[in-house]
């Protein structure tokens, strides 16, 4: 394997396993992800399947994760200790180039799930109803 190969449906297994028993006992992480999730097992299952549509381009999650996400208590705080504590366990489990290429694809989704979570200081406040309009509009 070199550096630069896609890590495979195993290797994307082995890291959400690896992330998520981090998660399962963070300070920070640990008690949103333990309050939500009842079934551990069942859970990686369905993020190995996110993770290889994401990376690998499987298709084989059906999910929505903004859904999924807005039931829940999630800070700003939460998304940076998520993407550092993933950057790191995929340095422990793949390649660096397999990593960079897992941590590039979690921030986006991190951004994205900030932006539709409204945790972005960038997105723009929703108006009241189509017809308010601010002064110079």
């Amino acid at each position: 394997m070199t550096d630069h190969a896609l890590p495979g449906r195993e290797d994307l297994a082995r890291l959400v396993d690896r992330f998520y028993e981090k998660v399962r006992h963070d300070a920070l992480l640990g008690p949103v992800f333990n309050a939500a999730i009842d079934d551990w097992d069942a859970h990686k299952a369905t993020l190995v399947e996110f993770w290889s549509s994401v990376t690998l381009g499987t298709g084989g999650y059906r999910g929505n994760p903004m859904a999924a996400h807005r039931p829940h208590p999630i800070v700003d705080q939460h998304f940076a200790h998520w993407l550092a504590l993933w950057r790191e366990t995929a340095l422990e489990v793949l390649t660096p180039g397999q990593a960079a290429l897992v941590g590039d694809r979690a921030q986006r989704i991190a951004t994205s799930l900030r932006y539709g979570l409204g945790l972005d200081p960038r997105r723009p406040l929703r108006r009241s109803s189509p017809c308010a309009h601010l002064p110079g509009d």
